[in-house]
């Protein structure tokens, strides 16, 4: 369905047109209460997130409206705006805190803990989805945005796997980051982190390779990503001392963490048809669930249409469309739920295998032997 509202003749699309995309700047009030006043604040940033995110999917049901996918960019300057400004606003939240909770004696062992894991759903949940919106652009800005919240998180190689890889081989045994049927995320989660790593720095090294360069070529930009991560933990030092950098640290672990726990929960079970010789089918809309429920969507920049996103991966996040279930597998809830419940894996598969059973009928019924697309193997 398109949303008649808006069309691309326009030049500029509303303020009210992106607003809702603009709830993540509630966030930071949030932690910032919670690292000031310590006691019950410190829980309400990771409830705000997920839980308040998820009862709010609960009462507003989905969103099936779509923009008309032509819509140039320049109608879409409050939209791309919030994506541009969180990078300096992460920046000072994460270095801020760096800085104060060393210095805050009002907070006790556990309620650091706590900021500290408050923050990293910040720079998870959002700098992160905001991190893979800007990778995906042309513009090189956008792109070093991406770089700077990707490192704020020491996980810069997300970038190199993400563009190279993920986007390349999902639905594919080569891909490390599509959840294999009955992979339990707490068998995915070392899986991923090891695979990612070593398919990133592979695939920028046969890039390399094949301009007959080296892998220490300047080019490589692992450079970079290492030298931001040195640059950013060296600074959380010299802000906070030994505890800084534990802060640090601590914050980049809890968003890679709610990173996997999306990554997972997006490809579960797909797999795309081998054709022979090493060979798969295209990327369809079916190869990755998609997830309507409109406030989290809101919050996550519509990454939920993820389904649109690997069809069209060049598509600006106010264009990607949404499907029904005769064109993508649908979730029966959004990330916020999902990814809770992907931390118990009898329940995941109580709650998914017959999905994913069921997308094998409907889109595959000629395929009688499902081992091959089974292994475990990156």
């Amino acid at each position: 369905m398109t949303d008649s509202t808006f069309h691309p003749s326009e030049t500029r699309l509303p303020l009210r047109a992106a607003l809702p995309f603009w709830l993540s700047l509630f966030m930071i009030p949030l932690v910032l209460a919670s690292a000031f006043l310590g006691g019950f604040w410190v829980i309400v940033p990771i409830l705000a997130a997920w839980g308040v995110f998820a009862t709010l999917d609960a009462a507003l049901g989905l969103s099936v409206d779509n923009l008309d996918p032509q819509t140039k960019d320049s109608a879409l300057v409050y939209h791309r705006l919030i994506t541009l400004i969180w990078a300096p606003l992460q920046f000072l939240m994460i270095f801020g805190l760096v800085w104060y909770v060393p210095r805050a004696d009002h907070l006790g062992v556990l309620e650091t803990y706590l900021v500290t894991v408050g923050m990293g759903v910040l720079s998870g949940s959002i700098g992160i989805v905001y991190a893979h919106e800007l990778m995906h652009q042309k513009n090189k800005l956008e792109r070093w945005m991406g770089d700077l919240l990707m490192n704020m998180v020491l996980y810069g190689h997300f970038r190199s796997e993400h563009l190279l890889v993920h986007h390349r081989y999902v639905g594919t045994p080569r891909d490390p980051v599509t959840a294999r049927y009955n992979e339990s995320f707490w068998r995915f989660y070392p899986r991923v982190l090891k695979g990612c790593l070593l398919s990133s720095f592979r695939a920028e090294r046969d890039m390399l390779a094949r301009k007959k360069l080296p892998w220490w070529h300047q080019s490589n930009p692992f450079w970079r990503y290492w030298g931001l991560q040195l640059a950013f933990l060296v600074l959380a030092f010299l802000l906070g001392g030994w505890l800084g950098v534990l802060v640090f640290v601590l914050q980049a672990v809890a968003a890679i963490f709610q990173l996997e726990l999306v990554n997972y929960v997006e490809h579960y079970g797909l797999t795309r048809k081998h054709l022979g010789d090493g060979k798969y089918e295209h990327v369809k809309p079916r190869h990755s669930w998609n997830a309507s429920h409109k406030a989290s969507n809101w919050f996550l920049i519509n990454l939920q249409r993820h389904s649109d996103h690997h069809y069209k991966p060049d598509r600006r996040f106010p264009l990607l469309q949404t499907y029904d279930e005769e064109d993508a597998p649908q979730l029966p809830y959004g990330y916020p739920v999902m990814t809770f419940f992907a931390l118990f894996p009898r329940k995941w598969r109580a709650m998914m295998n017959p999905r994913v059973q069921a997308w094998r009928k409907k889109y595959y019924p000629e395929i009688e032997d499902w081992s091959r697309y089974n292994k475990l193997r990156a």
